[in-house]
């Protein structure tokens, strides 16, 4: 089996597909890069057995074959050559020759059978969406998802697809974000959870692309197709916990107030927050927002003042500063509102302006006790 191949494409997309391989695989056949060679396509693939992505790269040859290359030692020595053609044959005695400009190098290659085959999707339902609207979604909610091994089901983005529109929902149990897009529809009525990996391998991909992304799923797995790439990856199975029950539906205290000043006091006053509970208290009346932290044990304190425009009762609530500016940071908008009901109920935080049409987000975090 022999192709020749321009350096920097082959890198960059090796790069693409290498983001899947785990640092300490138990399988050793995973730490390789899977070449299927057809005529003048190549197909590349790195699996972790949980996803697998797949590059389709144009080559010169003439040749078929399937080996499995070690991932890292390619991509070591990619990363070196500037642009221009290289040359692979795979010989033999497991040895697959490189050539460059500069000489030659060998590598041990196995055999492509070795490896695990990529899941194919029986009965899948299509969707199709715009790159840079999955790239969003994903980046809107990500942050939210939890880490508890203990509650899977937590640990990954919930998409929920309808004729309507589409949601995407993430939460820890101390802050939620749901995101929907209103001018994108699903054909048929579909919900499934996404794990976080392969969320974050897409959401570096799709980062900048126009294209359109086919997502097709069923029952157990899901598959992104977009220009000449392919991730398949298996749904954290389990069944999301109900979020809207969670959501406070009266929440007659309003505050408005500018996002960056909003966030740049949040984290100035958080740096004397007490190291453990990291909470920031907010205390509203009238027109100004007043935002405190101690941290008892240092005898540190920062206290700030800001204008706002707040409609509702004066009220004193607990935030842990952490989450507040994760989502504050997370939010493109010049100003946000921030609606609350009492000082141990959820408050609501949305943004007021730089949104698309039909887009639309909101993030509720948790309050916490404030000892008086």
């Amino acid at each position: 089996m022999k192709f020749i191949v321009s350096s920097s494409y082959l890198l960059k997309q090796l790069q693409i597909v290498g983001g899947v391989i785990n640092n300490t695989n138990t399988l050793p056949i995973l730490d390789n890069f899977l070449f299927e060679l057809k005529q003048n396509e190549l197909k590349v693939s790195a699996s972790d057995l949980e996803s697998t992505i797949t590059a389709t790269l144009e080559v010169e040859s003439d040749s078929e074959g399937s080996i499995a290359v070690p991932a890292k030692l390619l991509l070591e020595t990619l990363k070196t050559f500037p642009e221009q053609p290289l040359t692979f044959i795979a010989e033999e005695n497991n040895k697959l020759e490189l050539s460059s400009s500069y000489g030659k190098y060998a590598l041990a290659y196995a055999d492509g059978n070795e490896f695990p085959n990529a899941v194919e999707l029986e009965d899948a339902v299509s969707t199709t969406i715009s790159a840079d609207v999955l790239s969003t979604a994903i980046a809107k909610t990500i942050f939210a998802s939890g880490n508890d091994d203990l509650r899977p089901v937590m640990s990954g983005v919930f998409f929920q697809f309808s004729p309507e529109g589409l949601t995407f929902v993430a939460t820890d149990a101390h802050k939620l974000v749901k995101y929907t897009r209103e001018d994108v529809t699903a054909s048929q009525a579909a919900e499934y959870i996404m794990p976080k990996k392969p969320l974050n391998l897409l959401k570096g991909i799709l980062a900048g692309s126009d294209s359109d992304v086919i997502i097709e799923y069923n029952e157990t797995n899901a598959k992104f197709s977009f220009e000449q790439i392919q991730l398949t990856c298996r749904l954290i199975d389990g069944k999301y916990p109900n979020y809207e029950a969670v959501i406070p539906r009266e929440n007659p205290n309003k505050l408005m107030i500018d996002r960056s000043q909003f966030l740049n006091s949040v984290k100035r006053v958080a740096i004397f927050s007490n190291k453990t509970t990291h909470q920031v208290r907010l205390k509203i009346a009238g027109a100004e927002l007043n935002i405190s932290a101690e941290d008892i044990d240092y005898s540190n304190k920062a206290e700030e003042r800001l204008t706002c425009d707040y409609q509702g009762d004066d009220m004193q609530i607990g935030f842990n500063s952490r989450f507040l500016v994760e989502m504050l940071n997370n939010l493109n908008a010049t100003d946000v509102q921030l609606e609350m009901s009492l000082p141990n109920r959820a408050g609501i935080l949305t943004p007021k302006d730089g949104l698309d049409d039909g887009e639309k987000v909101m993030m509720l975090v948790m309050p916490v006790m404030l000892n008086n």
